[in-house]
């Protein structure tokens, strides 16, 4: 069986001062990597399609049908967290060649000292800002890439700059044909930040479909939103497996209902970009 290094909580001081953390899940079984008190990623060394986070879930439902079953893929990752998504796609497609941008070297070291990766993972990790570092990945990965994920978050609001127009242009020039694109959205009431992710990704990528718990999707509760994008269309006998595959309620919005969700909101640039929202406190209590 494997084990983590953990016996006290592990940490290291994070480049804004905020402590990161590795510590035993209290409900979930593995290990969760919380930064500043909120929780980044769930790890489970012994079943890596143990996937506890709703959102992770439905990234990884997209990512099963992605070309054929169990072929290896090449992913980009822009944020490491706990390098769960790598670790899942190692798993479940032996071979696949990845590459993980992160922010901070030492959220990385502490990352491969108490949770390390499974021997035989090919993932490369770069560290560095996500968006200067994808616009300057080697000429090799650039129109490579059959998935790219954005899930970036300095501590639970993810980065101005990493929602803009411009990003988005970025990370679509990383894709292979029929590549697609997932990035992970947290918003609340009314989804106003949301509205204009799925419209700036959309105005990149025109192929689009959100996933999301159904009182999340209409804007009831604050949680996380999945956006799955691509040049090329998008298979339409993906959602009822999409909508089968979980977390139970379900909900992925597609065609005229991702028209109506995006009505009226303006596609966000550089020089009008707010990071999102930030969630009460109480939203990580346990």
């Amino acid at each position: 069986m494997a084990r983590a290094h953990v016996e006290e909580p592990a940490q290291a001081r994070l480049g804004d001062g905020s402590i990161a953390r590795v510590v035993p899940s209290r409900f979930a079984g593995g290990f969760e990597l919380e930064v500043a008190g909120t929780p980044q990623s769930h790890v489970d060394l012994d079943d890596p399609t143990h996937l506890h986070f709703e959102y992770v879930a439905r990234m990884a439902a997209v990512i099963d049908r992605l070309r054929m079953p169990g072929q290896p893929l090449t992913a980009i990752h822009l944020g490491g967290g706990a390098l769960t998504l790598p670790r899942y796609l190692a798993h479940t497609r032996p071979g696949s060649r990845q590459q993980v941008i992160e922010l901070e070297q030492p959220l990385i070291d502490l990352v491969r000292a108490e949770l390390p990766l499974p021997r035989g993972a090919q993932v490369r990790v770069r560290i560095g800002d996500a968006r200067e570092v994808a616009a300057k990945l080697p000429a090799g990965l650039q129109g490579a890439a059959d998935l790219v994920v954005s899930d970036v978050f300095a501590g639970a609001q993810t980065p101005a700059h990493l929602t803009t127009l411009e990003y988005y242009r970025v990370l679509a020039g990383l894709l292979a044909p029929g590549g697609v694109l997932l990035v992970n959205v947290a918003d609340g009431a009314g989804l106003a930040f949301a509205r204009r992710q799925v419209a700036t990704v959309r105005a990149v990528l025109g192929e689009v479909i959100v996933l999301a718990e159904v009182q999340t999707l209409k804007g009831r509760r604050f949680g996380n939103l999945v956006i799955a994008a691509s040049a090329d269309p998008l298979p339409v006998e993906w959602l009822p497996r999409l909508m089968a595959a979980g977390p139970h309620p379900a909900k992925v919005a597609q065609g005229d209902e991702i028209g109506a969700f995006v009505r009226g909101a303006a596609v966000v640039t550089d020089a009008d970009a707010t990071a999102s929202p930030k969630p009460a406190a109480s939203l990580f209590e346990r």
